[in-house]
């Protein structure tokens, strides 16, 4: 079978199946969301960063994020969404969550870019699981955040080498961001039913028992540990 084909036959089931259409409509457009507003963020953050080179990275991967929002744009329209319909309900959550989360500098933004929007692609990587190959395939490609990794991570650390006093409050920041991210992932699941249902499964879908859920939340747990340690900061 050709990839067309399959890509054909995994439409063919969305069509027939409307919950699990509307848990993959959900899942893109979260999705969505998170990329455009990281566009958004990257663009107007990269006015204080203190080098043209570093303007010059901003504005690099903040055009990453808007290909990630095209991608998911153009499948939410071949899967008959709106797409100005599909974001919508997820946009006030999102911007009580940037709301809380503002930075106040130009690291804390860095820091926001790599920890806060990291722990919640990881959920959503780990939601990934539970749909069809294509749609796996397509939130990984999104949810891919090494590109952005290695820039923050050089620029976060050599920040402390040159003042090792900024350790300590980014390393508040981190915390701080990882609790807002979490309670942000588990709002918008909890709000969404058919998100909800995409995690905890069905008659004809495997999903998540709660010892799986346990294991999802000690794998971001864990993940998130390693993001601070790759940046010189306790978790």
């Amino acid at each position: 079978m050709t990839s067309e084909s399959k890509n054909q036959e995994f439409d063919q089931e969305l069509a027939n199946d409307p919950e699990y259409r509307a848990a993959v409509i959900d899942l893109l457009a979260v999705l969505a969301v998170g990329e455009l507003t990281a566009f958004e963020r990257m663009a107007a953050d990269s006015v204080l960063a203190p080098t043209y080179a570093d303007k010059a990275a901003m504005g690099e991967l903040a055009t990453i994020e808007f290909k990630h929002f095209i991608a998911l744009r153009n499948r939410l329209i071949e899967l008959g969404a709106d797409p100005e319909v599909a974001l919508e309900p997820f946009r006030q959550t999102l911007e009580e969550f940037h709301t809380k989360t503002k930075p106040t500098d130009w690291l804390e933004g860095l820091m926001k870019a790599f920890v806060g929007d990291g722990i919640g692609l990881d959920f959503y990587r780990e939601i990934s699981s539970y749909v069809d190959p294509r749609t796996r395939e397509l939130v990984l490609e999104v949810c891919d955040d090494l590109s952005q990794a290695a820039y923050v991570v050089d620029r976060i650390r050599l920040a402390i080498v040159e003042d090792p006093k900024v350790a300590g409050r980014l390393a508040l920041w981190g915390r701080r961001l990882v609790g807002e991210a979490l309670s942000q992932a588990q709002r918008v699941a909890a709000e969404r039913d058919a998100l909800s249902a995409l995690i905890i499964g069905g008659i004809d879908r495997p999903g998540a028992d709660l010892a799986e859920i346990g294991r999802m939340l000690a794998r971001l747990t864990e993940s998130h540990s390693r993001r601070m340690a790759d940046l010189g900061l306790a978790a």
